[in-house]
Formats: C-alpha cells, structure tokens, sequence
C-alpha cells in the first residue's frame, strides 16, 4: 500500500467514524492477473498497523456473499443476465487488437476514443452462432447518448456527464471476470454503502457506474473524487519523492500516528495543527475541506508529524526500537529514552544514543579538536567537581566554571564531546544523571588522556 491509497482509506474511515457508520473493506480482487492472496493480507495488514478497523469486511461482519469479490460471481451472473433480459447489454466479440486499430483512427481524426458499437447491433442467432464457433464474448453495457447526467459530488459539487461522449462499455471481460465498473457499483449497492471518497482518477467510472445501478434499480453511494498526491514536481508520487510504500515506512520506523497527521491534512484542512488520535481527527473531518486539486507529497512535513509522534509515544513503545543486544542497564532502560526521546525520530536513532552513552566513545577529528582545546586540566578538573558534587549539574558546572574560568560554549561543549561523543544532543543535566559514575569518571578520564595526546 502506497501513501495514495492509505489516505483514501484513512479519509474513508474518518468519514465513517465521524458519522457513526461502519467502516467497510472489500477485496476487489476479480483482475486474476493482479490479484495474489498474499499481497491481499499484506495491504491488510498495512490497515491494522495503521488502526484503521473495519466494521465490516475481511475477518469480521461479512455482507452477504463475502468481501472478496472472486467469491461473488453468482452475484454477479443474475445482475448480468437482468441486464442482457432488460436489453441493456449485449455481447462483444471484438478481439483488443481491432480495438486498438479503432482506438488509433479515432485519435488521428481528433476524436475521444470510444466504442463505436460494432457488436451493438448482433441478433440473439447471431451472437449465439459465433460462441458455438469457439469466439469468447465479453459483456459491454447499453448507454442510452440522448441524455446529460447531472450527479454530486462530495468534493467537486454538482457534475454533468454527457452520455454521448462515453460509448458502451464493458461490464464482464472475455474471461468471463467482473469489470471493475460494474463489481465495484453492484457491491456498493447490495452492501448499502452510503458514501464513496477516491481519487479524481476515477472521476471517469462515476457515469458508467450510476448507469449500471440506474439500470438494475439499485441505489447508488454518493462519491467524492479527491485530487490525487503529487511530488514536488508536480508529477505522480514516486519513490523518488521519498515516499515508499507503507511497508516500508513502517520498517523506516515511522509511527501510525505520525502517518495518519500527516496524510489526515494532506489535501483536507484542519483548525487543529497539534498531533490528533483517529477519534479526533474523525471528529474535525469535514468533506467540505477536502481539496480536488493535487496535493503535494513533503517528506519534511512528515518528519515533523514523526516528531510530534515520538514525542507523544508511551516508553513502552520507544522502547521496542531498542535491539536486543543493546548495551542500556534494564534499570535504566525507561529513563534512557525520556532522556533522548527528544533527540531522535528513528529506531536507528534511538540505538545510536544507546551506544553513543553506554558504549564506549567515539570521538571522531572533530570532537578531538574541542578536547584538545579544553585541554587535559580542564576535564581533570572536572573529574574533580565531580567527586565532590556528584551529577548535581547547576553545582558541577558552577564549580567547573569558578575553576577554569570557562563560560558558555567553551564549558558545555567539551563536556558534551567527552559525555555523549556529539557536539548536540540530549540536555547534558540529564545525561549526567543518568550515566553511572564510573562511567562519568571513565569518560572524563579518557578526555583528558586525549587531550593530552596520550
């Protein structure tokens, strides 16, 4: 699952939860060439991580039939037969490579590609004939071109369709597979789906699929069509804009939290820009703030909300970010991570914090040239603060800086180098509370030996 379909999802579910409804995933899985079980249960699997529950669908309350679609195809086969009883559907023996000759001339003159009716026309005999020859039909659906659709929109207002423009349309392919219009509206229909947010993308399918319920005497949802996420480029979101599929933010170490903020506000407009839990974000939803205009994918936006996240994380769950071989006291494991907490937004982080205070140092040219600027007095001096405070930080810096007449940076800069091996991070009053003296003691001893040169 891409961030595209995620935050589809995640408005749906907002919008659903917002009103009280259920929640409703399908597999629409009837293309046999895309469909794999195990790419299903991982786009699954990507919903649950998320905590984006349904109510009903996979694993729960099921509408009659099922929520896979390739379990429906009974359904389907008495819709199909009303439809081609109603006259409203014919079969199509055109092979795709005719299509495509058709499809080109009509482009070379200037015209929208469309169906230009050839099987339209077959008597019963006719079609009849040409399966018992071996030929493989598929199902196109009527459209009646002497009428304008005028239809909702959640998102972009009133819409008007011209029928004319749109050419009969396949509803069941030569496979003898559901066509994506017509298994996708049935469903929606017999599953009592009220509303339908997607992609501007499929603006094209609304008509078609009002067409098929108009004509089965089902009622139809009322759909929004978002404007889809784009890269700072303006083209389609790829990897290059940095967003991977979910899978792998997850293994990244981003937070559901921090995924659901940002996507939540990525083409709909919230008064509250402080990190929201799902029931809260639900409740400022409003399709009248959703956007049909593209919306622009910013991986430093996302790592603000992953900050907002870690910050708001329980311990616990920063915690699980640590390895099992990491070097951190089990008695001090808690306190660790509020220490650095701040300071970090990845596991990877996290775990060099872990290293970087209860491994051994690791100072690199740069930090050896504050070392060595500070000079071997100045950190055996505060060894000696040290001992005589403790990790009293205001009464050790205060003695180190009666001592050494250093201020500002030239004081807590070296401190930092030979505590944390970093020239930024965590508050050095709270690392210094958290390491082991002899650990303090250890590293600025270390210090001065470096200092010196020795």
């Amino acid at each position: 699952m891409h961030p595209g379909n995620l935050r589809t999802a995640l408005f749906n579910a907002l919008l659903a939860r917002r009103d009280g409804g259920p929640f409703l995933v399908r597999v629409e899985d009837t293309d046999r060439d895309r469909s794999d079980p195990a790419t299903m249960e991982a786009l699954l699997d990507d919903l649950r991580w998320l905590g984006l529950a349904w109510q009903e669908g996979p694993g729960c309350d099921a509408p009659e039939g099922g929520a896979w679609q390739s379990a429906r195809a009974p359904i389907y086969a008495r819709y199909y037969q009303q439809l081609v009883d109603a006259g409203r559907a014919y079969r199509c023996f055109c092979t795709q490579a005719e299509l495509q000759r058709v499809r080109a001339a009509q482009r070379a003159a200037g015209q929208p590609p469309r169906y230009p009716g050839t099987c339209a026309g077959l008597t019963r005999a006719e079609a009849d004939e040409r399966e018992a020859n071996g030929d493989k039909p598929a199902l196109r659906f009527r459209v009646d071109t002497d009428r304008e659709l005028v239809m909702p929109d959640l998102v972009r207002g009133e819409q008007r369709y011209a029928l004319a423009d749109i050419g009969d349309f396949v509803i069941r392919r030569a496979d003898g597979s559901a066509a994506f219009f017509f298994s996708n509206a049935v469903d929606d229909a017999l599953m009592g789906v009220t509303h339908v947010l997607r992609g501007e993308d499929h603006a094209a399918n609304t008509p078609r699929q009002y067409l098929i319920l108009e004509a089965l005497g089902l009622t139809p949802p009322i759909w929004g069509h978002i404007g889809l996420i784009a890269g700072s480029d303006g083209a389609p979101l790829a990897k290059r804009h940095g967003a991977g599929s979910v899978a792998e933010l997850r293994e990244a170490g981003y937070l559901p939290l921090a995924l659901v903020n940002y996507l939540a506000r990525l083409g709909h407009a919230y008064t509250d820009n402080g990190l929201l839990g799902l029931d809260e974000l639900a409740a400022g939803f409003d399709t009248q703030r959703l956007s049909g205009s593209p919306a622009r994918f910013d991986p430093e936006q996302l790592a603000h909300w992953q900050d907002e996240a870690v910050a708001a994380a329980p311990t616990p769950k920063l915690l699980d970010w640590l390895g099992p071989d990491d070097p951190v006291p089990v008695d001090q494991r808690h306190a660790f991570v509020d220490c650095v907490r701040a300071n970090v937004r990845f596991p990877q982080e996290l775990r060099q914090w872990a290293e970087r205070l209860f491994g051994a140092p690791a100072w690199d040219d740069a930090m050896n040239a504050w070392l060595k600027d500070a000079g071997g007095d100045f950190f055996d001096q505060a060894l000696a603060s040290y001992d005589a405070v403790g990790s009293d930080w205001q009464a050790l810096t205060g003695a180190l800086r009666e001592a050494t007449g250093r201020r500002g940076k030239g004081l807590f800069m070296p401190l930092r180098v030979a505590l944390t091996a970093a020239t930024s991070g965590p508050e050095l009053a709270r690392v210094i509370a958290l390491l082991p003296a002899a650990t303090v003691r250890g590293r600025l001893q270390a210090a001065a030996a470096r200092a010196r040169g020795d």
